[in-house]
């Protein structure tokens, strides 16, 4: 058990008890509650996002069963369709007749690969049916023109979730990768291979798998989004690889000759013949066989799911699986996201929460307005080209007013397996991805569902979105006061204003184009204040683990801001108290997870561990001092010259 006074406010926040405010303020708000909870045994973390997530889940799971009983209830097709998929996935009996057979016949066509060249023919085909393959297309906004949309060539992924878990002193990657190879043995003789096959199979399959670590962008890399932006000439493209049949992979499938490709993963291309030839194709054939079944197997039947589930198991830490219910449920929440998120929406939100809340927003960017016209660092012009980017930020509040088209071609059948009924949802949605090339970008479309717990900044579109999930306790209750909930969904909300001026969002003009809008002298001084971000992050303990500052600054450094900018709003009204938004603040941030889970997030996640940012960021406003009069020499006390502020 690790004391209440932690240097800074900043130690290993996993365990805890009761601390002082002037000590250790996650604690001394969470540390009662971080001693008693319990991590839901078929889920990774426990916390006030989490606990939004099972009641949301609750309410949602018993209004499908009600309606899976009686459908003649459910008001519109779309919606209907989901009831439809969440019934055929509890259909376990029905699904066991069938087990291994669905799938046989998509495996059938990777196992009929003889040589590079039978790939090369097939190529786009598999690309359109959603294979996996070793490099593919995907379409969306071209980043330096936003009206229209531009084909992206990415890489891969590796199986473990980051290149780190591969260091030769890793020992739960070591651990993982086991269990995987355990899982996919499993599978595959369960589909009819001999012992013998399976391990042979799988063995070239990670083969193949160790050949991307050195090649393939870390965590770190991604994190940096503007960095995938590396336009190329579709001419000069074509001749990247000697292997693959670069041109038919593209123009057969968006079903056009686009005049440039973005390459997402320069390094990927450049060794993309290294990786894939001759000698290496039986290693590729066996990774894209096992990947596809391991991908697969939960739209089979139990057995696979379960089976499948103890790699899940292994990597989230969790101790059990959801039950066929929730598994039903969460499947048809993640086909019809949007349809379920309108009627969650509708039903258990409203319009007009969503006008209130509307109204919050926009006080809340009228405050940002301010802070950039008081700021002290910045140049006029750079000022006004900020200011403009806050006045053509698009506001998306609760749920979307319409369903996408795509939603409606989806199509339920009740009397084929599962997989049938999946892969073709994803083959549907995997055409509509590939046909917007040819059609202008559509801004009305929602990053996140209304359901969901959280929300987000797309630099692309220069639009915001707080779906109704995440606007309820403890970041936002009518009940609560103006400063607590400034403290929780202000914060929240001027977080994601923050992101349109991070280390990302900076590079990104007022219509998302990526456009360099500062002086240079200004971006200099950003860039000080940036890496200053990363230094106060580098290297904090958690969980046995330290936090990567390069990883989580565009994160870090919208919350500084958002803090700021809501502790500004708190304090126009007249019942403003620094306690309660403070308080608040900690308490949106209670968590608690498994080893296994935690280890994942340090190595992936760009947010910084939640206590963290509990902690750290009160440091940085003097007005957290203030509050709890913090002095030199208390846990929470660093010196006015360390604290950062940016926005």
């Amino acid at each position: 058990m690790l004391t209440s006074k932690i240097m800074g406010g900043a130690g290993d926040l996993t365990e805890g008890k009761q601390a002082d405010y002037k000590d250790n303020l996650y604690l001394a708000v969470n540390g009662a509650w971080q001693e008693k909870a319990e991590v839901p045994a078929d889920k990774s973390s426990a916390g006030a996002s989490m606990d939004l997530d099972l009641e949301i889940e609750k309410e949602l799971m018993d209004d499908f069963q009600q309606l899976a009983e009686n459908d003649t209830e459910v008001e519109g097709n779309e919606f209907l369709q989901a009831i439809k998929l969440y019934r055929l996935a509890k259909n376990t009996d029905f699904l066991k007749e069938l087990h291994e057979k669905p799938i046989l016949k998509d495996l059938q066509k990777i196992e009929n690969l003889k040589s590079l060249a039978d790939l090369n023919q097939q190529l786009a085909q598999f690309g359109k049916e959603d294979f996996i393959l070793p490099t593919n297309v995907w379409v969306d906004a071209d980043m330096k023109d936003t009206v229209h949309n531009a084909v992206y060539v990415d890489g891969i992924d590796l199986i473990l979730p980051d290149n780190t878990y591969y260091a030769s002193d890793n020992q739960s990657g070591k651990k993982l990768l086991a269990k995987y190879a355990e899982v996919a043995n499993k599978l595959l003789v369960m589909i009819g291979y001999s012992e013998k096959l399976a391990k042979e199979t799988v063995g070239k399959a990670l083969t193949f798998d160790k050949s991307l670590v050195p090649i393939v962008k870390t965590s770190e890399e991604w994190a940096e989004y503007s960095k995938i932006y590396n336009p190329m000439s579709f001419e000069e493209f074509i001749t990247k690889s000697q292997n693959l049949n670069l041109k038919e992979l593209v123009v057969d499938q968006i079903g056009a000759t686009p005049e440039k490709v973005i390459i997402v993963q320069p390094r990927f291309l450049k060794n993309l013949d290294q990786l894939v030839n001759d000698d290496t194709f039986e290693n590729l054939k066996a990774w894209m066989l096992v990947r596809y079944l391991v991908t697969n197997s939960e739209s089979l039947d139990e057995d696979f799911r379960q089976t499948v589930g103890e790699y899940k198991l292994a990597l989230s830490g969790a101790k059990e699986l959801q039950s066929r219910t929730k598994f039903a449920y969460h499947l048809a929440e993640d086909n019809f996201d949007e349809v379920i998120g309108i009627y969650y929406g509708k039903k258990y939100f409203g319009e007009k929460a969503k006008a209130d809340v509307r109204n919050m927003v926009e006080r809340m960017i009228d405050i940002y307005k301010q802070r950039l016209a008081d700021n002290t660092w910045l140049s006029q012009a750079t000022k006004d080209k900020a200011i403009l980017k806050l006045n053509k930020i698009v506001i998306k509040v609760g749920y979307p007013d319409k369903i996408q088209e795509v939603f409606k071609q989806l199509k339920i059948d009740e009397s084929e397996s599962l997989y049938d009924n999946i892969t073709r949802i994803n083959r549907i949605v995997r055409q509509n991805e590939l046909a917007k090339f040819s059609k202008p970008v559509d801004r009305t479309v929602w990053l996140m569902p209304g359901e969901m717990v959280n929300a987000c900044y797309d630099p692309s579109r220069n639009d915001i979105t707080f779906p109704a999930g995440i606007l309820q306790a403890p970041f936002y209750s009518l009940k609560q006061t103006s400063s607590e909930n400034f403290g929780g969904i202000g914060a929240t909300f001027a977080h994601e204003i923050s992101h349109a001026f991070d280390n990302d969002g900076a590079k990104f003009d007022e219509y998302g184009n990526m456009k360099n809008w500062w002086t240079k002298e200004d971006y200099a001084k950003f860039e000080k204040l940036t890496q200053q971000m990363i230094d106060q992050f580098n290297g904090i303990p958690f969980s046995g683990g330290k936090v990567n500052g390069k990883l989580v600054v565009s994160e870090n450094i919208a919350d500084v801001g958002g803090l700021r900018c809501a502790i500004e709003a708190a304090k126009m009204d007249k019942d403003y108290s620094a306690k309660e938004f403070f308080i608040t603040w900690a308490k949106s941030w209670r968590f608690k997870a498994t080893p296994e889970y935690n280890e994942r997030l340090l190595a992936t996640d760009v947010h910084a561990p939640q206590p963290l940012r509990a902690n750290v960021m009160s440091q940085d406003l003097d007005e957290f001092y203030e509050a709890f009069d913090v002095k030199p020499g208390d846990g929470m006390w660093i010196d006015e010259d360390k604290r950062i502020n940016i926005w």
